[in-house]
This record gives C-alpha cells, sequence and structure tokens, in this order.
C-alpha cells in the first residue's frame, strides 16, 4: 500500500466545527468517520503536510489532533508506513451486519448454468488488451441503443457460420441477457396489439412469467417426443415461443416436419416465431440442427446469449430480429436503459473475430459431452430412473419410477446431501397430475468437483429405500433414447 498521501492521493470528506478550536474541531471530524465506519480499519490517512494542505491547518495542529487519536487508540503509526486507523475502539458502536447472502449449494446440477471456473481468462485478457491498446475516446462515450457495430457485424458472421442465421447487423440488438430480450420484445408485441402468445409446456416458467407481465395471455403448447405440437397453433395466436434446437426441459428437438408446420404457421397468419437457441451449440452427437431463423428470416426471432457458453454476468445478448422488430425494439431498449456497457461488447466481438470463442466452445463441448456420459452411467444403476433428451445442452431430463419416490421427496433428499437440482412439475402450466422428474445438470461444478457431486446425488438417490424395480435408465453414451425415426419416446402421460 502506498505509504504517504502524497502517493495515495486520498480523498478525505471531513466537515470540521471549529467552534471549540481547529484541533479539537479535526479530533472530533476524525473520531466520529472512524465510528461512523466511514474511515475502515486500516485505512491510510494523509501525511500531516497533505491534510493540513487541504483543510488550510497549520501542519502542527493536524500533528497533534493525530497525537490525541493515536493515543485514543484510534489511530496506530508506525516509521515508513504512515497513519492508519486502528481496529474499532472499546465502546464505538458496532457496524451493523451485512446482509447474509444465500450460501452456495456444495454440489451445484441445477439445469442451464455453465462451468464458470472454465472462462477463458486469458483469452479475454489479451482480447481486452488488443480492445483498449486500439480503442477511439468515443469507446467511452454514450453507446448505441442497438450495441456495437462490431459485436453486431462479429454476430452476424459467426451466426451464419455456425448457426444458419441470416441477418445483417442492422438486424440485429444487443441486450444485457435474454432476460431483458426477452421482456423487451414481449412488451413490443403487446403495443403492437399482439394479445394472445402460445408457449411450450413444459416450458421455462421464470420466461413465461416475463411474457405473462407483458400483458400477453398465454397458452399452453404441449410438448411429446417430437417437440411442441404446433400443429395445434390457431389464427387467433399472435407469437410463439419456442426451444427447437433443444427443448426445455424434455431436451428434444422440434421435428422437421413440425419446423414446417410452424414456418408456415407464421407465413399464412403473420404471427411471430420466437426461437429461444439457448444452449444451441451443445449438441454431442452429431452437427446441431440449423435454425428455424435461417428459413423464414421475416417471421422469426432469433435469440442467443453469451450466459451458456461464457458465463451469465457477462449480461450479453442479442436479438436478431425482422426487419419491421427493429426499430421498435430499438426504441424500447432505449427506453429500458439506453444501453449496454461498450467494453464487453467489443471484447466479445475479438473474441468471435480471433475465433478464440470458437476454441473455447469446442473445448467446452468436449468436456460437457464427457460429463453427461458419465451421468448417464450413474443412471443406470437406479432402475426405473429413465433420462431423456438428445445428446445436447447442459442438462438432463429424467422421469420417475411409477411406484418410486416422488419428485419433492427426491428434491428434498438431494438437499440434504448438498445437491441442488430442478424438478420438473413445476415447469408445467397446470402441475397437478402432471409427470414428476428431475433436472440435473452436468456443467456447472468444476472438473475437479463432478466425480464428488456424482457421488452424493447417486447417495441421494439410492438413500432411504430409494431402490425401485423399473425400466431402466435410456439414454447412454451411444444414444439409445431416440426411436426409429429419430425421435425420443416419453412416456404417454408426457404426451398427453
Amino acid at each position: 500500500m502506498p505509504n504517504s498521501w502524497s502517493s495515495s492521493r486520498l480523498d478525505l470528506h471531513i466537515s470540521l466545527d471549529t467552534a471549540a478550536g481547529r484541533r479539537s474541531g479535526l479530533e472530533s471530524a476524525l473520531r466520529t468517520a472512524i465510528r461512523q465506519g466511514r474511515l475502515p480499519a486500516g485505512t491510510l490517512l494523509p501525511s500531516t503536510r497533505g491534510l493540513a494542505g487541504e483543510l488550510g491547518l497549520s501542519r502542527g495542529t493536524v500533528s497533534a489532533a493525530y497525537g490525541q487519536l493515536v493515543e485514543e487508540g484510534h489511530l496506530t503509526t508506525r516509521p515508513g508506513s504512515g497513519t492508519r486507523v486502528a481496529g474499532v475502539p472499546r465502546g464505538a458502536r458496532a457496524a451493523v451486519p451485512p446482509a447474509t447472502a444465500p450460501s452456495a449449494p456444495r454440489h451445484d446440477l441445477r439445469p442451464g448454468l455453465p462451468d464458470i471456473s472454465a472462462f477463458p481468462a486469458r483469452a479475454w485478457l489479451a482480447a481486452t488488451r488488443r480492445v483498449l491498446t486500439h480503442a477511439r475516446p468515443e469507446v467511452f462515450g454514450a453507446g448505441d441503443p442497438q450495441g456495437r457495430t462490431e459485436l453486431r457485424q462479429a454476430l452476424a458472421d459467426y451466426l451464419g457460420r455456425t448457426r444458419g442465421v441470416i441477418t445483417s447487423p442492422d438486424r440485429i440488438v444487443i441486450t444485457s441477457g435474454y432476460y431483458q430480450g426477452l421482456s423487451l420484445l414481449s412488451g413490443v408485441l403487446a403495443a403492437g396489439g399482439t394479445r394472445t402468445a402460445a408457449v411450450e409446456d413444459p416450458g421455462h416458467n421464470v420466461f413465461r412469467a416475463v411474457v405473462q407481465r407483458s400483458g400477453l395471455a398465454t397458452t399452453a403448447l404441449p410438448v411429446d417426443d417430437r417437440g411442441a405440437r404446433v400443429e395445434a397453433l390457431t389464427q387467433e395466436t399472435g407469437a410463439v415461443f419456442l426451444t427447437p434446437a433443444h427443448q426445455y426441459p424434455t431436451g428434444v428437438p422440434l421435428h422437421p416436419g413440425r419446423r414446417r408446420t410452424v414456418c408456415a404457421w407464421a407465413r399464412s397468419t403473420g404471427g411471430l416465431i420466437v426461437e429461444d437457441d439457448y444452449d444451441g451449440e451443445y449438441r454431442y452427437d452429431r452437427r446441431p440442427v440449423g435454425t428455424l431463423q435461417g428459413t423464414a428470416p421475416e417471421h422469426v426471432v432469433y435469440c442467443g446469449t453469451v450466459s451458456k457458453t461464457l458465463g451469465p454476468a457477462l449480461r450479453l445478448a442479442w436479438l436478431v430480429l425482422p426487419s419491421h422488430l427493429v426499430g421498435p425494439v430499438t426504441r424500447a431498449r432505449l427506453r429500458a436503459d439506453l444501453y449496454n456497457e461498450t467494453l464487453g461488447q467489443l471484447v466479445l466481438a475479438d473474441l468471435i473475430g480471433t475465433h478464440a470463442y470458437d476454441r473455447h466452445i469446442r473445448a467446452t463441448r468436449q468436456r460437457y459431452r464427457r460429463r453427461r456420459e458419465l451421468l448417464l452411467a450413474r443412471l443406470t444403476d437406479r432402475p426405473g430412473f429413465t433420462a431423456h433428451g438428445v445428446p445436447a445442452g447442459l442438462h438432463t431430463l429424467v422421469t420417475l419410477p411409477g411406484d418410486g419416490p416422488a419428485e419433492a421427496e427426491l428434491l428434498a433428499r438431494c438437499t440434504r446431501h448438498g445437491v441442488a437440482l430442478r424438478g420438473l412439475t413445476e415447469l408445467h402450466h397446470d402441475p397437478a397430475g402432471r409427470p414428476q422428474g428431475l433436472l440435473i445438470g452436468f456443467a456447472a461444478p468444476s472438473e475437479r468437483a463432478f466425480p464428488a457431486a456424482l457421488d452424493a446425488l447417486s447417495t441421494a438417490l439410492a438413500s432411504e429405500g430409494g431402490d425401485h424395480g423399473g425400466g431402466g435408465a435410456e439414454g447412454r453414451a451411444g444414444g439409445d433414447t431416440e426411436g426409429r425415426d429419430g425421435a425420443l419416446r416419453l412416456p404417454p402421460t408426457l404426451e398427453a
């Protein structure tokens, strides 16, 4: 730490009351600041010369005040180390303890969370250095509500190359996460006269609530082994929200015939398809399927994010919009919070442009595939626990044996063993009587922590009479979850 006021340039806010004298006023002001916690223990104070100059006092007055507070135990001084605030003196008012944040689970197997310990810090740092080295002053000024042109251009190239998206930079709006993008888009649709939107059932309940809060009424679109039943869409439906590459939470992709059906519905009715490609990069048995947007760019909003590839704390996502929605969504973005921070956008653009982003995704794809195989191997020891979905994403849905423990009981067991995951029931529009299951993520723990997380999960599932007969776990490495037509065979109750 710096040892002098001249090197530390510490700004010190002190209000002097000199009615009782300058020295007494300075002592009182410092004493109060220390007791109130405005000067925490260990804070380096200005030198006597520096503080005297700042306050218009003599150096002798400041020296005498410091000396008095040292004697009282408020300050400490050592040669070569300057004058610092001591620990809280006896009789001082105790600080109010901060609110306790929820403790992180010992073994985090919640769905949709990436391994943040694998964040490409070196690549991000190198990209940041390049960006700052060449940054123009305007980079640090007010931003564009649509997002930095550099990132939008990089995304247009990347999404076209890897996901089959047809777009240009002027059709992309950068948002601070998918949550904000969904909120902006739903609000624009409601303001434009859309009244009803179809959402997958089961589907993400948090995002369903976002759509509903915007003023849109939601109708349940059942999901079976071929994905969402889009043939149920009607003329009155204004928009449909889908996860076609890897349905959340069942893990099935939207069948090619249904992809054609929903695009035909959008063209004939003017309805809008909102495509959430939340983990489209992570398909482990083959190349990911292309996007719906690539077949109907004027009828599909494509939504993407780095929350599953890099980390949710970056707050970077994007909407690829039909031309008629670019203006309304950009204006809504401007009203929401003006614009995103700029530096992160430029760094991400650099990562994409140098292909460091591709390299990171390839590395994590291999790692997550191994983890998924290890998880499914453990599930083979649990008769009746049936894994669903194609080899993709960051989680596996496991349905439960009919004669075994209920979902709530298993969740409670996992909690007692320090394992955090999620139940299937809450993701239905109407949970009553719907299939029960567990959503088990395999990405969040670090490489070192993952084996222990699997051990804890196995113990939780096996404890307290957890063994029950049944059909065995499907979806092993090599994949026997798909039928002859490539569709997952879900239990009849889930197809209903």
